[in-house]
């Protein structure tokens, strides 16, 4: 889900993915509304099937998390299959008493360890003791996934959620006649979640990011690379610390909650059989209820220029990979689409520039590529492009011959055979995306929220076909400068001459 996608609606239109055959008239098939309280509604009426795709898109990500609580935006979103006051519990009365309690000794705890070196460990111990007997306590009122079984035994599909740099989202799609089931939960759950399980989902953050990041070199790799190439911006930190992760709190996911949900800063898609005038009611009824909240604050901080190249490396025994990063400007500015273009050349399938040289030609690579937007796209990021050394080849022969390809770029336009059947593909591959309701009501939120309209599906694909040979050289020369990039590979351990010894 990146702007890339807004390019695709005409063709789809054009090749029949949508029953609608203009602009005009796919329209006639939107409603939108915002309720009193800020929540904005998109809804598309899609029928050839007795189906409908639910999206609610939060503005909130990780860039939002706090300092100190990396991982807060992730964490909050693992509590949507924990459910409500009324589901996922046999009594939430004493539940709540008991959650409360463990966040009681949770304080205790954190005071004595502020101590430091003072800290009583046996007062330590005794507190660790209650609150595993606490936590224990409260798991015997949890019926266990509850929340996401009642969505299944009415026939949901595809329930999940997900946390990006910019944003979290919500998802399903359900038969058409139990609509308004999906008002009742999500919107009791966004208005009141409960926080149980907590710190059971807070070991399973950790551990994802254990198998994403610390038993991964792609990870790590991936990691360093951020952290290098952002020296202020929140995007530097790909996934939360793990010290951070490790000490967030419930409360902290509440304060998160206040903070960021509230529903001027929700936007919520649905797309397949329905009726504009009732999907209203049902918007009204149920989520009207949710109070209004002041606006959430702003990301203020902003990249300072990079005024030269930095290089970080990552020593590992495993496949080497080079990653070159180079800055570029937000997905709101001019230069996007030229973007999507340069990236598409240099790595569409068997016929980008990569593959061909580094990989069917040199074969001094396994697979190369490149992305457009690196973590996202909401905030200057970055232009990435990478590299898997073939076997007896090198981290420098691979990035030399990355370098060449990008230094005969700007200084010879591309063909336009070539730009034409990149400029295909990309339509293509956005034609396929948005054949579904899910897909259809995906782009509607996020286009909604990130430029402020729908419609820019409609319209974006005008700004690829307006990319010129020229334009790309332009920009190639522009952003791809030794000045502007990061680069980060790995490197082998040095061995260890005491240990050649033993």
């Amino acid at each position: 889900m990146r702007r890339i996608l807004r390019r695709s609606l005409v063709f789809v239109l054009a090749a029949g993915a949508c029953l609608a055959q203009s602009l005009a008239e796919f329209e006639k098939r939107v409603s939108e509304f915002t309720l009193e309280n800020g929540m904005h509604f998109i809804v598309l009426k899609r029928d050839p099937a007795p189906v409908v795709s639910f999206f609610a898109y939060v503005d909130a990500g990780a860039v939002n998390d706090p300092r100190g609580k990396t991982g807060l935006a992730h964490m909050f979103e693992h509590m949507v299959g924990k459910g409500t006051t009324r589901v996922g519990t046999t009594d939430y009365a004493q539940e709540k008493q008991v959650l409360e309690e463990i966040e009681r000794i949770y304080d205790e705890i954190d005071n004595e360890r502020r101590k430091g070196s003072r800290a009583d460990r046996a007062r330590l111990d005794e507190l660790e003791a209650r609150l595993r007997a606490a936590i224990e306590k409260a798991n015997q009122f949890v019926k266990p996934n509850e929340f996401v079984r009642l969505f299944e035994a009415n026939g949901a599909v595809g329930f999940n959620a997900g946390t990006g740099s910019d944003y979290t989202v919500y998802f399903c799609s359900m038969p058409a006649n139990r609509l308004e089931l999906w008002f009742l939960l999500m919107s009791e759950w966004l208005r009141q979640p409960v926080y149980r399980e907590f710190y059971k989902e807070r070991d399973v953050v950790r551990e994802e990011r254990r198998m994403r990041v610390e038993s991964s070199p792609q990870g790590k790799l991936q990691e360093v690379l951020m952290a290098t190439a952002f020296l202020a911006h929140p995007y530097r930190i790909l996934v939360g610390w793990a010290s951070d992760i490790d000490n967030l709190r419930a409360r902290d996911a509440a304060e998160f909650h206040r903070t960021y949900y509230v529903p001027s800063n929700i936007t919520i898609a649905i797309a397949g059989d329905v009726e504009a005038n009732e999907i209203r009611l049902l918007a009204e009824r149920y989520f009207g209820r949710i109070p209004p909240g002041p606006e959430p604050p702003r990301v203020i901080t902003e990249e300072p220029p990079q005024e030269g190249e930095r290089r970080v490396t990552v020593e590992t025994p495993a496949q080497p990979i080079l990653l070159v990063a180079y800055k570029r400007p937000d997905q709101r500015h001019a230069d996007d689409p030229v973007f999507d273009v340069l990236a598409s050349l240099l790595a569409s399938g068997r016929t980008g520039l990569l593959y061909r040289e580094l990989v069917r030609d040199k074969r001094i690579a396994l697979a190369a590529g490149a992305v457009p937007a690196v973590p996202a796209a909401k905030f200057p990021s970055l232009f990435l492009i990478y590299s898997v050394p073939n076997a007896g080849h090198t981290i420098e022969e691979n990035e030399k011959a990355v370098y060449e390809i990008l230094e005969r770029l700007q200084r010879e336009p591309v063909e336009e055979a070539a730009l034409a059947r990149v400029k295909t593909k990309i339509r293509a591959d956005l034609i396929r995306q948005l054949a579904s309701n899910a897909g259809l009501a995906r782009q509607l939120a996020f286009y909604h929220v990130n430029y402020g309209n729908w419609r820019t599906l409609f319209t974006g694909i005008e700004e690829i076909e307006k990319v010129t040979a020229g334009d790309v050289q332009r920009v190639a020369r522009q952003y791809l400068r030794p000045s502007k990039r990061t680069v980060a590979y790995h490197v082998r351990p040095e061995a260890n001459p005491e240990e050649g010894r033993r």
